[in-house]
């Protein structure tokens, strides 16, 4: 079987080249190009000894000529809200980690993939154990009334709440049916200074050197507390995640928003 062939956008990045590593061990997987915003340099050499790639700040240079089955995208919201028309209009799947994309951008990538036959994979994050934790999450939402969620990420993370609190706090009220019930202290108060409010659910976020991606789940109710927590300890731990999610863009045309479906997660 011919191997799936991958360009990274945001090659020279932290997780770019955690992608690029992943790639290059996983079997019927190859790099084929890469892309960085500014680089000097004309091809990447791949770590496993395997030889060099095109790389360049042209991503329609490296679509047209190394001509992949698939673009992974972990940069910033504005260089991947450019990418996603360029590849949908070259008719390449896309895996997309990046944070702080809008409901908005999402539509936009729906009607791309169904314009141009392509499947696009979108996830708020790639760890397996974040996606399960997000899942056991919805299960309890439906039990409590009271919740709040904890993140914490590296010092150089440039958007709060992340997008992996946002997706959950979302997805809890979903299960729930209904907001979460705030503090009685809270209750018909503008936000408070102890973090965003969504959906009843108070976010607060934490950035520090040291840390990778955290998050902890904590719900309430007259004597009792139930804590889902989830932590990453490097960046290798999201890649069994995007090697799935690349697998499988190539089987999905349209849309997929989240890695829940393409673990057979059942809907809490």
């Amino acid at each position: 079987m011919k191997p799936i062939s991958v360009v990274v956008h945001g090659a020279l990045g932290k997780m770019g080249q955690e992608v690029v590593k992943a790639v290059c061990r996983e079997p019927g997987m190859r790099v084929v190009g890469a892309v960085e915003q500014n680089t000097r340099e004309d091809s990447l050499s791949l770590p496993d000894g395997s030889g060099k790639v095109a790389l360049s700040s042209d991503l329609d240079k490296i679509l047209t000529d190394c001509h992949p089955d698939v673009l992974v995208d972990f940069t910033l919201a504005p260089a991947t809200r450019a990418a996603v028309p360029v590849a949908a209009k070259r008719g390449v799947n896309m895996v997309i980690g990046t944070t702080g994309l809008t409901s908005s951008d999402l539509d936009e990538m729906a009607r791309l993939a169904d314009k141009h036959k392509v499947g696009i994979v979108v996830a708020a994050n790639f760890a397996l154990g974040a996606v399960m934790m997000m899942h056991l999450a919805k299960i309890a939402s439906k039990y409590f009334d009271y919740a709040e969620i904890i993140e914490l990420h590296h010092n150089q993370k440039v958007d709060f709440p992340s997008g992996t609190a946002l997706t959950t706090a979302r997805a809890m009220a979903q299960a729930k049916g209904k907001p979460f019930s705030l503090p009685d202290s809270e209750q018909g108060q503008p936000p408070s200074g102890r973090g965003k409010q969504v959906e009843g659910i108070t976010i607060h976020s934490v950035r520090l050197p040291g840390l990778v991606a955290n998050q902890e789940v904590t719900f309430g109710m007259a004597g009792q507390t139930l804590s889902i927590r989830h932590e990453t300890i490097n960046r290798e731990c999201f890649m069994p995640g995007v090697m799935l999610a690349i697998k499988e863009v190539v089987k999905r045309p349209g849309l997929t928003n989240g890695l829940e479906t393409l673990l057979n997660l059942q809907e809490a």
